[in-house]
């Protein structure tokens, strides 16, 4: 997969530079780095940021508008790599995520993720 410009650049070194961006604002001045300020308010502003660009991909994608479904999506990714570096993720640990489940069943994975019921209800 290359990106959508005409550099050449394969999509996992544009993730891989943000990351590493994402990961030198870490303790860096909130009032000049916006990825510092959302670091500086801790995994509840980051997840929330998360929330709000999920939604915000999905009132697009309903809408039909391709433009920006685009944008919305680049936004969730930012925020989502932020989460991840906060929680002490890096790209290669999702990239082994995702190629540990091909050739699964969707519905067979989630199946395996499911928690047994510890209370004893429905």
């Amino acid at each position: 997969m290359t990106a959508p410009d005409d550099t050449g650049a394969k999509a996992y070194e544009v993730i891989d530079r943000l990351f590493a961006t994402i990961l030198s604002r870490k303790g860096a001045d909130a009032g000049e780095s916006y990825t510092a300020s959302l670091f500086a308010g801790g995994p509840k502003l980051i997840c929330r940021k998360v929330g709000e660009e999920a939604i915000e991909v999905t009132i697009e994608g309903l809408k039909g508008d391709g433009p920006a479904v685009c944008r919305e999506s680049a936004d969730l990714i930012y925020h989502l790599m932020v989460l991840w570096a906060e929680a002490g993720v890096t790209p290669d640990d999702i990239w082994n995520e995702l190629a540990g489940r091909e050739g699964t069943s969707g519905h067979a994975e989630k199946a395996a993720r499911a928690k047994p019921d510890t209370e004893g209800g429905a």
